[in-house]
């Protein structure tokens, strides 16, 4: 997975334009990182995606191009452009690109999880 740096303060931007597609890739570009959370852009490339793991924040995501696969907790859903998702808290989860697609990621650290 490629990472670039975050994109520069107080200048417009289109979300969707701060990452292309890799081929056979994930690549994630940090928007803001700060102690108390972070937002990413990611893209994936068709037959790529992130394996199951377990975070100890709530994350949401939401799909700004394509379509993607994310499950939690074993069940399957099939995000587009526009929605969202909360990926819960200490709930195993994994997203998967059948298709190419890009997401915005949110993690907020609570400090009390």
């Amino acid at each position: 997975m490629e990472s670039k740096g975050q994109v520069e303060k107080a200048k417009v931007f289109i979300l969707a334009n701060t990452v292309e597609y890799l081929p056979d890739s994930v690549v994630c570009k940090t928007i803001i990182k700060k102690i108390t959370g972070s937002v990413s852009v990611m893209s994936f490339d068709a037959g790529e995606g992130l394996t199951e793991k377990i975070s100890p924040f709530d994350t949401y995501a939401q799909i700004i191009d394509g379509r993607a696969e994310i499950v939690i907790d074993g069940i399957i859903s099939l995000l587009e452009i526009g929605e969202g998702i909360i990926l819960p808290a200490h709930i195993p989860n994994s997203i998967k690109a059948n298709e190419r697609f890009k997401m915005v990621l949110t993690l907020i650290k609570s400090g009390y999880e």
